[in-house]
């Protein structure tokens, strides 16, 4: 009887490893269940994507608006009597290299 119960002991064993750790097992199914998750919302801002490239195609076939936008953001195309202003970025402070072999003012 003894021994009936060690070999379903190590059976029930080897079978709860299979379960959790096994190519088919618990761990394997929650990895599979994550990739899924993440295709999910690959394919949640790629139909974004689709809808707003869909509606500019629908503009673009409808009327001059959207490609006069399109003109003047992408182009920098004005109208006639329209005067264009161009406002630089602001330009970042360079600071001066030392020259070798001098010590700058603020070092003494």
């Amino acid at each position: 009887m003894r021994i009936l119960i060690g070999i379903t002991v190590v059976l029930l064993a080897g079978l709860q490893y299979k379960i959790w750790f096994g190519d088919v097992g618990y761990a394997a199914a929650e990895k599979l269940r994550m990739k899924v998750e993440q295709q999910h919302k690959r394919t949640a801002v790629l139909e974004r994507r689709n809808r707003v490239l869909t509606a500019e195609v629908l503009a673009l076939k409808e009327g001059l608006d959207a490609v006069e936008a399109r003109a003047r953001s992408d182009l920098g195309m004005i109208k006639r009597g329209e005067t264009f202003y161009l406002v630089p970025e602001a330009v970042p402070e360079v600071v001066p290299e030392a020259v070798p072999g001098t010590v700058p003012k603020d070092v003494w």
